[in-house]
């Protein structure tokens, strides 16, 4: 079969694979690394599969609809979010104008809310996977006649939105074939706060943290870690710099998985084996204040590791309760003292409009940020995306001031969409502006922002990211 998967347009610069999609204020633009996923295990089971990244070239839906004449596929595969979830309907709408293709829905919106997705679509969408996806997509494919004895999937039929039997997680990790980053450029994707160019790894899926706002465990992967072996994972490196050997002259791997270091002896046999091949790399980790541990950052920093990032959340503890992060104030300066020991870089992440804010704890997190020596930050206002403990809570309380999707952005920005009786959504878009201003426009940060340039990618990603820096402040204006 032809399979056309889709990072299907929207506005310019949507980063539809964050957490929190949208147009990120630092304009960061990740590869689409779950339809890569889906794509090499098509392209395995013997099917015509290609991947197009449509947001990174700029294309927009008068495209969409050449590509999808020229091509002629048989199925074609669109990716989901809530914000942009009318236009991706929209773009279905199209594809069956334009051929006539069965078109799947994947991502974390439609997972959510399949049957209204597919009711909302009015035969637009054929079917609707539900989470992890990669094998759905085949199953789909390969089964389309009999759909009802596909595992994870909602369908529409007959004016009707049906459900078949939930698909288990996927355990063997291992047996899932490296991202089709073949069908990529990877020199298109761009984040100022990772070296450039920079490749997604996912050494392992799931997070055993349950924080009311995070999407991804909620939504797609669950909450238990599980894991790929170290020799998988590496395998994956050696064949990533073979496809694009930039990524080890001067760029750098990020391993995507929520928390890579809450299992630390993995962590390690990992970091083991990139020095047992003797590989010269740089990567980066997602990781939590409470794993914080000397003996394991001094190995991490031994194979290659240059930043941790980092969900410090907020400056107010009673918010870090509230939030189930399950993490003290203590262990955040504890957790920085360990890094900076040990030589590693942080970003610190932080969110400001959940549930119990006030205008006092939102000043707080923004004096904490600028208190725990970081070397770059993000601050994002807390948006409730279905699926999530979140949303029920805020659409309990009645909380949301989104009348539909469309309004989960506004011209394509991230936005506030809870307003709570004394702390109003423009007030959190006040305070996320204000700290991003009041740590990036420190004259000290951008001495040494300017002097601690260590290559010419490196001052291309840093003037790169200043420049979306200032766009974002001069658009809003």
């Amino acid at each position: 079969m032809k399979v056309l998967l889709l990072n299907e347009p929207f506005v310019k610069d949507f980063c539809r694979t964050q957490r929190w999609a949208a147009r990120s204020r630092g304009r960061v633009l990740r590869a689409p690394d779950w339809l890569a996923y889906a794509a090499a295990v098509l392209e395995k089971g013997g099917h015509q599969a290609k991947l197009l990244d449509m947001v990174a070239q700029n294309q927009d839906k008068d495209a969409l609809r050449r590509i999808v004449r020229e091509e002629k596929p048989d199925f074609v595969v669109l990716d989901s979010t809530t914000p942009s979830i009318y236009s991706d309907i929209e773009c279905a709408r199209i594809v069956k104008e334009e051929s006539n293709a069965k078109v799947i829905m994947v991502g974390p919106h439609v997972s959510a809310l399949p049957e209204e997705t597919l009711l909302t679509g009015r035969g637009a969408v054929d079917i609707a996977c539900i989470g992890e996806y990669d094998y759905s997509v085949r199953d789909c494919v390969e089964h389309y006649d009999t759909l009802s004895s596909v595992a994870g999937i909602a369908y529409f039929k007959d004016g009707k939105a049906q459900r078949t039997a939930p698909r288990p997680l996927i355990e063997d990790l291992d047996a899932l074939p490296f991202p089709a980053w073949h069908h990529l450029d990877l020199m298109k994707y761009f984040d100022g706060g990772k070296l450039y160019p920079y490749i997604d790894v996912i050494a392992g899926r799931g997070c055993p943290n349950q924080c009311i706002f995070c999407l991804w465990p909620q939504v797609m992967h669950g909450v238990r870690y599980r894991l790929r072996s170290a020799r998988n994972v590496v395998d994956e490196i050696e064949h990533d710099i073979e496809l694009c050997p930039q990524v080890a002259r001067g760029g750098e791997f990020f391993f995507e998985d929520d928390t890579f270091t809450v299992n630390k002896s993995r962590a390690i046999e990992i970091c083991e084996e990139i020095m047992r091949r003797r590989l010269t790399i740089t990567f980066s980790v997602n990781s939590r204040v409470d794993d914080a541990d000397l003996a394991m950052f001094r190995i991490m920093k031994r194979a290659g590791c240059r930043e941790l990032l980092v969900g410090f959340e907020s400056g107010s503890q009673h918010m870090l309760t509230d939030m189930n992060k399950r993490i003290t104030l203590d262990k955040s300066y504890q957790f920085m003292e360990y890094a900076k020991r040990c030589g590693l870089e942080v970003h610190g992440c932080f969110v400001i409009g959940l549930p119990g804010e006030t205008e006092e704890s939102a000043k707080q997190t923004i004096d904490f940020a600028l208190a725990l020596g970081l070397t770059t930050v993000q601050f994002s206002g807390a948006v409730p995306f279905p699926g999530t403990r979140f949303y029920e809570i805020a659409a309990q309380h009645k909380w949301l001031n989104a009348k539909n999707y469309g309004d989960w952005l506004k011209d394509g920005e991230q936005t506030g969409v809870v307003t709570y009786p004394s702390f109003s959504s423009q007030r959190i878009n006040y305070y996320v502006d204000l700290g991003l201003k009041k740590f990036y426009l420190r004259p000290g940060y951008i001495l040494r922002f300017l002097f601690q340039t260590r290559s010419f990618p490196d001052l291309y990603r840093k003037a790169r990211g200043a420049l979306n820096f200032f766009s974002y402040f001069f658009r809003k204006q």
